[in-house]
């Protein structure tokens, strides 16, 4: 079963390949799209040499690394669900010999192997020589990053996950996924690092599960968040992700009995 699992993950990863060319050319864009929100908060910044507790480097680093990060994590699996839902191939789901839900994380996975190696790796050795990036020389730092890089797919695939199965119950959920999607750049920090907001606004997304995508592991990786902070930091991540797998799971299970298919 196991390795069932484990083709699914290459057989996307696969597929991915046959569009490289639109990821190379993704590079770029990402590139001139991090160039202009270096040049914004070079401006917001003027003479001054920290705000909302980052120097110009840290929020220059912070944004190339988060618009990379969000290469991996980044997914349209509720768009999938939905879909699959709507035409009905979904039934057939229900009567194979594997869980739906680990099949999209699965497949979700696959999708982010294949951009994090061909589209984040690549695009921020661009970025390092193109504006003054600061990478971290600690190993550890490293890693302890890449740990939350793969719970930030995990956290978001979840997010995505249950607005696409909201379909059973919504029919259209077109109007759900576009405020999500609105709502895990915005609240992610990925627009604007929560600590830019003001104390009662980031209260309020402290609370909330989107800072474990975005903000957290770019604190982590341009050195705002150091020493045992770290760590519960990385905490609040697990938290999140177990958090999240009730509902999921709540979701799925009625999910299941109530099948109403359009078309098929």
């Amino acid at each position: 079963m196991y390795s069932a699992y484990l083709d699914i993950i290459r057989i996307r990863f696969l597929m991915m390949l046959a569009y490289r060319v639109n990821y190379y050319s993704g590079i770029i864009i990402y590139a001139i799209n991090i160039g202009a929100y270096y040049f914004l908060w070079k401006a917001i910044y003027g003479s001054k040499e920290l705000l909302g507790g980052m120097t110009v480097t840290q929020m220059t680093t912070y944004v190339a690394v988060s618009w990379m990060a969000r290469a991996f994590y980044f997914n349209n699996l509720d768009r999938e669900i939905a879909n699959e839902i709507k035409d009905g191939s979904v039934a057939i789901q229900f009567i194979r010999p594997y869980n739906y839900i680990i099949v999209k994380m699965m497949q979700g996975l696959g999708e982010g192997l294949f951009r994090l190696l061909l589209f984040s790796v690549p695009g921020m050795v661009l970025v390092s020589l193109l504006f003054p990036v600061s990478l971290p020389t600690d190993p550890q730092v490293w890693l302890v990053f890449l740990i939350m890089l793969f719970f930030s797919f995990l956290i978001n695939s979840q997010i995505n996950i249950i607005t696409g199965l909201c379909a059973f119950f919504l029919e259209n959920n077109e109007g759900l996924m576009r405020m999500k999607r609105v709502a895990v750049d915005l609240f992610s920090g990925l627009v604007v690092p929560i600590s830019f907001f003001p104390g009662w606004a980031e209260g309020v997304m402290k609370l909330l599960p989107f800072p474990a995508i975005t903000y957290l592991p770019g604190s982590v990786f341009t050195g705002k968040v150091t020493g045992s902070a770290v760590y519960g930091v990385f905490a609040t991540q697990i938290l999140w992700f177990l958090l999240l797998i009730l509902p999921l799971l709540i979701l799925w299970r009625s999910a299941r009995s109530r099948l109403f298919v359009q078309g098929g």
